[in-house]
């Protein structure tokens, strides 16, 4: 007994990767411009929102595998954006800072990114968008995951 497949243009995943894609597309040239890729920035995203965080929270946060992550914390920190230390408490966690340049650097590229946004609300009204994350969050909460 053999199954048909649904077509491939109606693949799940196939869909979620073309729209990620079509979402960095906005926000590649910001970060490039800058010196950054993708998951640096979300490295310094994650970081810029909290005083400290261990590795291994930043690596779930930011959905990169620690070797990634700690090849990406390397980068940061050889360009002084990033400060990694081990905790008092237990010399094996590793806790990431920003430093007072990876947070002025944040703080120069926020307005260029929520100007992306303003971008995506021209092809998708706000509330388009809004539902989109809210749908987002619920099939990702839907696996046993937080969004």
């Amino acid at each position: 007994m053999t199954t048909e497949l649904r077509p491939f243009s109606e693949s799940l995943p196939m869909l979620l990767l073309r729209a990620r894609e079509a979402s960095l597309t906005y926000f590649r040239e910001v970060l490039s411009g800058h010196g950054l890729t993708e998951q640096q920035w979300r490295v310094l995203r994650v970081l810029n929102e909290e005083e400290a965080l261990s590795a291994s929270l930043v690596a779930t946060r930011t959905a990169l595998l620690a070797p990634s992550l700690s090849r990406i914390v390397k980068g940061l920190a050889q360009r002084q954006l990033v400060r990694n230390q081990r905790a008092s408490h237990d010399a094996r966690e590793l806790r990431l800072t920003l430093t007072p340049a990876g947070r002025k650097l944040v703080a120069e590229i926020a307005p260029l990114s929520e100007a992306q946004y303003t971008r995506m609300e021209e092809r998708l009204s706000q509330a388009q968008l809004k539902e989109l994350h809210r749908l987002l969050r619920k099939f990702i909460g839907a696996q046993g995951r937080p969004a």
